[in-house]
């Protein structure tokens, strides 16, 4: 008699949470407002009110932008106010910061979207290797946002976890 091969891993129950479905699309375009400085050090408002005229804003449709200055110099908040109502009737979104930081808010926003409900008493398994790379900020906000409805929280792969979290 032959044996029977159970495949144990798919009658565990065990829901696995890719984080990599909830990665921001799509890439991030960076405004810096060091070339429209005087000398790339100073704001003149004429000249930087002049300057903003001349930008073809088209190029920031549907994209969303990350405003920064890459000078160390002193950018009054109506300058970045300015910006962003040029940039408001283009972009998908605009952030005051990096590219890298608009990355990570957008992210943290798309987990936040995750209705927790939908894993309540469940047995979670965060994956853990993936193609993409995911910053540890997502694993400790997946981990806050599950931790008080789910059953266990586990990292990794469903044939191989660390227990993270168990409801006792």
């Amino acid at each position: 008699m032959a044996d029977i091969l159970v495949n144990k891993v798919a009658e565990s129950g065990l829901i696995t949470l890719d984080l990599e479905a909830y990665l921001p699309v799509g890439n991030i375009v960076t405004f810096d407002l060091k070339p429209y400085l005087f000398m790339e050090l100073i704001l003149k408002e004429k000249d930087f009110r002049e300057a903003l005229k001349g930008v073809d804003w088209e190029v920031y449709k549907g994209v969303p932008v990350a405003v920064t200055c890459t000078a160390d110099a002193i950018i009054p908040v109506w300058a970045y106010m300015l910006v962003a109502s040029y940039l408001e009737p283009f972009a998908i979104d605009v952030y005051l910061g990096t590219a890298d930081e608009m990355h990570k808010q957008l992210f943290l926003a798309a987990l936040r979207q995750i209705d927790p409900q939908q894993f309540a008493d469940k047995r979670v398994v965060v994956k853990g290797c993936g193609e993409t790379p995911i910053g540890d900020f997502a694993y400790l906000e997946i981990t806050r946002l599950l931790r008080p409805v789910a059953k266990t929280i586990m990292y990794g792969e469903p044939c191989s976890t660390v227990p993270v979290y168990k409801k006792r």
